[in-house]
């Protein structure tokens, strides 16, 4: 069986491109390489550098290829430049998975596994969150997501497209053997930029607020390790390869830590001095955000396996080892 992914040189991509492999599926992988590393790509998947704001060569893709089935990672990620740029995003984000959706469809492809986000809650009414919470995203990045997810809802209606559509929470650590991790520019995410103080990288890592209504003032947030969503993608992929419906689906641990917490476990693991220091709140974080993950349990079959401890091993591995 022959997987197309898009985004597939990118991080959590490049994670699930490993895990496809290993399992025995034929690997496509559809990347412009903006903000992905053509050295995630490994020797035995298939490369083709396309945009899917390219219609034609996206056409020619796929009547090359002619791939059995669709996971989609490939999508811009900042919640802070969306708002900047909100119009970069509905184009890249929408316009692109627009037009790979109907690719899709005219190649024929009924099973497709989206790339989804738990921002599309905003700041939600419970925790934790369950898939049943109303979708009221906040930032145009979130948007993107949701209006990807409708139109899959109505491909499905009309065209019967079959998906999983994958709400993530906080992606975080790197590959077992060290081989491949989180890279972004700039680096937006709270576990990178611990490790970049730890080596000094950074003269110190800010802290958004420790006036929360949580135990130590700070936010608390589901981290769950990206070999776990790997993992999730693959099991997605099979239950639709069953002839199952269409499904809306959290990735979470269901345990939520502290930002304290990540900065004090980053110096157990590490043995480093890492500085931390209080600013102010930013616009729009809410104090927890937690994942009910009982339908990927009973669903997928699937169960995180790494705790926040190895996810920071992992991450130190991979960092450390790193010419910045």
């Amino acid at each position: 069986m022959k997987i197309l992914v898009t985004g597939g040189a990118g991080y959590i991509g490049s994670h699930t491109v490993r895990k496809l492999l290993k399992k025995g599926f034929e690997v496509l992988i559809i990347d412009n390489l903006s903000r992905g590393h053509i050295e995630s790509v490994p020797e035995n998947a298939v490369f083709e550098k396309a945009d899917l704001l390219d219609t034609e060569g996206l056409a020619a893709v796929f009547a090359k290829h002619k791939p059995d089935a669709v996971i989609h990672f490939a999508a811009f990620a900042y919640v802070g430049e969306s708002v900047e740029n909100p119009e970069l995003y509905y184009r890249n984000n929408v316009t692109g998975s627009f037009n790979l959706i109907n690719a899709v469809r005219d190649a024929g492809i009924k099973k497709f596994v989206f790339s989804s986000t738990c921002s599309i809650y905003g700041n939600p009414e419970k925790i934790p969150i369950s898939e049943e919470q109303i979708a009221d995203p906040i930032n145009p990045y979130a948007k993107t997501k949701l209006f990807i997810e409708h139109i899959l809802s109505d491909y499905h209606t009309a065209y019967g497209i079959k998906y999983i559509a994958l709400r993530y929470f906080n992606a975080a650590g790197n590959s077992d053997d060290g081989l491949i991790g989180e890279s972004h520019d700039p680096e937006p995410h709270i576990i990178p930029l611990v490790l970049f103080t730890a080596l000094g990288k950074r003269e110190k890592v800010n802290i958004y607020g420790d006036d929360y209504q949580t135990p130590d003032g700070t936010c608390i947030r589901d981290y769950i390790h990206v070999n776990d969503l790997a993992d999730a993608h693959v099991n997605a992929l099979e239950y639709l390869n069953k002839g199952c419906e269409p499904e809306v689906i959290n990735l979470g641990t269901g345990n939520g830590y502290s930002v304290k917490e990540i900065i004090e476990e980053a110096r157990n693991v590490t043995g480093c001095i890492i500085r931390a220091d209080i600013a102010g709140r930013r616009a729009g974080d809410p104090a927890v955000l937690v994942a009910d993950n009982k339908k990927a349990r009973e669903i997928l079959g699937w169960v995180p396996e790494y705790d926040l401890k190895k996810i920071i091993e992992t991450a130190w591995n991979w960092h450390k080892n790193q010419k910045y």
